[in-house]
């Protein structure tokens, strides 16, 4: 699939994918200069692009394994949503959970995003719902196992 993107910023990088089986093309850092982020401190970084997602489609921003595990860096949001009807400068949402300052390096690879199709939902208003045999147990109810 082709997507439109434009570079708002001559420095942009446009997205990567590492390998042939990567479902995420890495997207990298657009700075004048190194920034510091300080542990717990939040930031947007911004990428330098901007893209038209067709409709029905969406981009996740995801946080890069490495940076997460090695440095504690992370999204605010968990993952970020990028819709097919926003056209501004794509920016990432990080934050420092590690314990140490980290520095983020013009054209770093800070981010992934990974392109998913969705549908949306027309809700229909019941009285009661279907049973089925988990029911209401939720949250690690799947989990327990009586002897």
């Amino acid at each position: 699939m082709k997507i439109n993107v434009t570079k708002l910023n001559k420095n942009a990088i446009l997205p990567e994918y590492q390998t042939p089986g990567a479902a995420a093309a890495d997207i990298h850092a657009c700075l004048d200069g190194p920034v510091t982020l300080q542990p717990m401190e939040r930031r947007i970084i911004p990428t330098g692009l901007a893209i038209a997602i067709p409709e029905g489609y969406e981009v996740q921003i995801r946080a890069r394994s490495g940076l997460s595990i090695k440095h504690g860096i992370a999204m605010v949001n968990g993952v970020g949503t990028i819709d097919s009807d926003y056209r501004g400068e794509v920016g990432v949402l990080v934050i420092n959970l590690g314990q140490e300052p980290f520095v983020i390096e013009p054209g770093m690879r800070i981010a992934q995003m990974v392109l998913s199709k969705y549908e949306q939902i027309s809700w229909q208003q019941v009285d009661t719902l279907n049973e089925t045999a988990r029911g209401v147990g939720g949250f690690g109810s799947t989990g327990i196992r009586e002897a």
